[in-house]
């Protein structure tokens, strides 16, 4: 029987000291590297969360610790606001290639991206000199007073105060559970005609992939409609890339897997490299429209997250990463296929490139989100870090970062399969 002194001594600790926690197992980190991690006991584990989408470029990665410490020796924090610096320019150039469209953009930065959320919303707010933002059900945006509203899952706002005004809420398009994109366009225009004129909205706000809601992918044609409607009423869109960004679903955005060009897009996770950073890129002209002193915050951009970030950035750009990030996404997903076909408890695999996620269900077709608890705490067991998402909390979420060897995904996926079988026996 594994004997696990250090956690167990840590968790009491962390027990007495931090306010709730949201963690499940005990784990403690020692270290990290690759797709690897190490917990504080020496138990050896392979990491198919990544941080939840933080570690796209693998866990420490050398190319970007080397740019941490260059930055240590010139300065620390400085606040851009007051003191600007080149990295922080860079960085902005840099998530602007991120954007997909043909027209001039510019960047801002802050530390999260539910900051990078909210200033999306203010800076459309603004802009149109209207209110009203449009989200779509199973979006996660966040958890600050704003973007708490705007998420759909109810664990992330039961008990904590009252709703921000002026945010509604969309059918989003889900087709395996019968939600099709002429559905989700139906329930919009109802809105229109029942909640809110378009004449009111600032914006309206969705995920390519939403990642927290179950990762469902947003049909092929749904982007396209919603920017065409959008422009018909002059609402802008804001296309959060904040989990599916930075070459998760084998580009530097998901949205251009749709040929949509979004006004507004917001940034976070492994923008950063594993450093805190977010940021918002849009249009000039609705970038610049905001006052001076509208935008800001005393660490946005801080200098060593801006030093990774221009790293992490460059790479997601190279053509060769994105090849590889692609030839992964493949090889799940013809693993995850091939479980499918052999147990019914999958429902469905689905996702981008190597963003995805599986839906387990009874032999009902009904989420199942015993089974997935137990895939998860088993997988734990034998050394494989998964974690659920979904309303239901019954879909798996795979983010093996894109660093993953072929030795890490094959270990990982037997481990996975047999955790499979075993909550179908």
């Amino acid at each position: 029987m594994t004997t696990t002194p250090n956690t167990d001594r840590l968790a009491a600790e962390r027990d007495k000291w931090v306010a709730a926690p949201v963690v499940g197992r005990p784990f403690f980190v020692e270290r990290a590297e690759g797709a690897r991690i190490w917990d504080v006991d020496g138990r050896e584990f392979l990491d198919f969360v990544g941080g939840i989408g933080v570690a796209n470029h693998g866990h420490g990665h050398p190319d970007v610790i080397a740019a941490i410490k260059e930055q240590l020796d010139s300065y620390l924090h400085q606040c851009f606001s007051l003191h600007s610096y080149e990295p922080y320019v860079d960085v902005c150039r840099l998530l602007t290639e991120c954007h997909p469209g043909d027209f001039e953009k510019k960047g801002f930065l802050a530390n999260a991206g539910a900051e990078a959320v909210e200033n999306a919303v203010k800076i459309a707010r603004h802009f149109t000199k209207r209110d009203g933002i449009i989200v779509l059900d199973n979006a996660f945006h966040g958890r600050t007073a704003l973007t708490m509203t705007m998420t759909a899952k109810m664990v992330y706002k039961i008990g904590l105060g009252p709703a921000t005004p002026e945010i509604y809420r969309a059918p989003g398009p889900y087709e395996f559970r019968g939600i099709t994109s002429d559905d989700a366009i139906d329930g919009l225009h109802r809105l229109f005609a029942n909640q809110i004129d378009p004449s009111n909205v600032a914006a309206i706000v969705y995920e390519p992939v939403q990642g927290e809601g179950g990762f469902i992918p947003m049909p092929q044609d749904y982007p396209l409609r919603i920017q065409e409607i959008a422009a018909e009423h002059d609402i802008l869109v804001i296309v959060d890339e904040v989990q599916a960004g930075m070459g998760r679903t084998g580009t530097p955005s998901a949205i251009e897997h749709y040929g949509a060009t979004p006004e507004l897009m917001t940034w976070a996770k492994s923008m950063g490299g594993g450093m805190p950073i977010s940021g918002v890129t849009g249009r000039a002209d609705i970038m610049d429209s905001v006052h001076k002193g509208g935008l800001g915050g005393t660490y946005g951009g801080n200098p060593l997250s801006c030093a990774a970030a221009k790293v992490a950035i460059t790479q997601v750009l190279d053509p060769d990463f994105q090849d590889a990030a692609k030839a992964l996404g493949a090889r799940m997903r013809s693993r995850l296929d091939g479980l499918a076909e052999r147990t019914s408890l999958i429902g469905e695999v689905r996702g981008l490139g190597p963003m995805l996620g599986i839906e387990l269900v009874d032999a009902d077709g009904n989420p199942n989100g015993a089974a997935t608890a137990a895939v998860v705490s088993e997988a734990f067991d034998k050394g494989l870090i998964l974690m659920g998402a979904g309303v239901d909390g019954n879909v798996i979420r795979v983010l093996v970062p894109l660093v993953a060897t072929e030795a890490d995904i094959e270990e990982g996926m037997q481990i996975l399969e047999q955790c499979l079988e075993n909550a179908n026996a």
